[in-house]
């Protein structure tokens, strides 16, 4: 029998899941580390990204051709887990539409040390969008009951699918037992769990977030009322750290919900917010290339040059250090063009959402 479980404990991914990350002092706005996992014949990337404390879609995605289902065993797989932290106020939750990603920050410890706790979510579907903007925590329930609305029971219904006009707490409620109302929308979004953990890190919700049983569980009591929450939609992320210039890029999402490419004119203007007056080599054709594969796994992109315009020892072929715009005539293809995307990057305020829900909707 002790040979057995120590069998199991050889193969098994570990149980824990590390979402709360220290804070780098210094102005670091990296947290986390990416890891490798072989794989055993027994898993799914279903179940992996769960214990990772990932989307599926985000484990699948960084890991390009491995069956979700079947695996199989010997699989070397990538789990991304170093994250720059969302740009705003480093208060409250913070949700990144686009990144599927929750962050919740903590006030500073008596030390003045800070952590962040991060959980993937799913957002809104088209036509069911989660808005943007600034809002708050202002009720927590447990043991939700669901009160489908008109619109969704229709939905529902055309789908074959009847629902009744209430669902009680317990495994058949899409709400799982812990929710937080958001005041956006009147009150028609909520935080919440859900009965389908598979869907977690998709766009399937009717606008609320969702999160899984556990992570929520585990945040639900760490939220007062009146907490702010900011949703953003922050597609690409940068972050000048140690001399390198690091590179996060997420499948944006537009105004319905819809995934469109990210474009390079964006990057340009957050690395210039980036790396301010400092001096960087930075290598476009690399940047082009992490922004079109948008699978969230950090790269460098630049490297900091000294002032008579030599990249320092190892940097990638770059343009000249002054040259922070891409050029205009360069040998590799540019990125896609974006749909036109009429949500903003972000906003102050979220107007109440006129999309049929009624309180408790998921």
């Amino acid at each position: 029998m002790a040979a057995l479980l120590g069998l199991i404990a050889l193969v098994a991914p570990p149980l824990v899941r590390a979402t709360t990350y220290t804070i780098p002092k210094g102005g670091s706005e990296v947290v986390g580390e990416d890891q490798t996992y072989t794989t055993v014949y027994e898993d799914t990337l279903y179940d992996l990204a769960r214990t990772y404390s990932l989307g599926s879609e985000e484990l699948i995605r960084v890991n390009p051709g491995v069956d979700p289902w079947l695996p199989g065993a010997g699989k070397k797989l990538v789990i991304p887990g170093r994250h720059i932290l969302p740009p705003g106020p480093h208060e409250g939750i913070v949700v990144n539409l686009p990144e599927h990603r929750l962050y919740y920050f903590p006030k500073p410890n008596r030390d003045g040390s800070r952590e962040v706790i991060t959980y993937p979510v799913s957002i809104g579907k088209m036509d069911w969008r989660t808005p943007l903007g600034l809002t708050h925590v202002i009720q927590k329930i447990k043991n939700p009951v669901w009160y489908p609305p008109e619109s969704v029971r229709k939905e529902h219904a055309a789908a074959g699918d009847p629902l009744p006009a209430s669902v009680p707490s317990g495994p058949d409620n899409p709400l799982g037992l812990f929710a937080m109302r958001l005041a956006a929308g009147n009150g028609t979004y909520l935080i919440h769990g859900t009965n389908n953990p598979i869907a977690v890190g998709l766009a399937v919700t009717h606008g609320c977030i969702r999160m899984y049983p556990s992570d929520v569980e585990a945040l639900f009591p760490l939220i007062p009322v009146g907490t702010p929450v900011h949703l953003i939609n922050e597609p690409v992320k940068v972050a000048w750290v140690d001399g390198e210039l690091l590179l996060e890029a997420h499948p944006p999402v537009d105004a319905e919900g819809q995934t469109v490419e990210p474009q390079l004119e964006q990057f340009s203007e957050l690395l210039q917010k980036a790396v301010g007056d400092s001096t960087v080599a930075i290598n476009w054709d690399y940047a082009r290339e992490v922004l079109q594969k948008s699978d969230g796994v950090l790269a460098t992109v630049g490297l900091e040059a000294d002032l008579s315009g030599e990249p320092a020892p190892g940097s990638p072929a770059s343009p000249p250090p002054a040259a922070l715009n891409p050029p205009a005539s360069s040998a590799a293809p540019a990125a896609p063009a974006a749909a036109p995307t009429t949500a903003p990057a972000a906003a102050t305020t979220v107007a109440a959402a006129d999309n049929g829900l009624a309180p408790g909707d998921r």
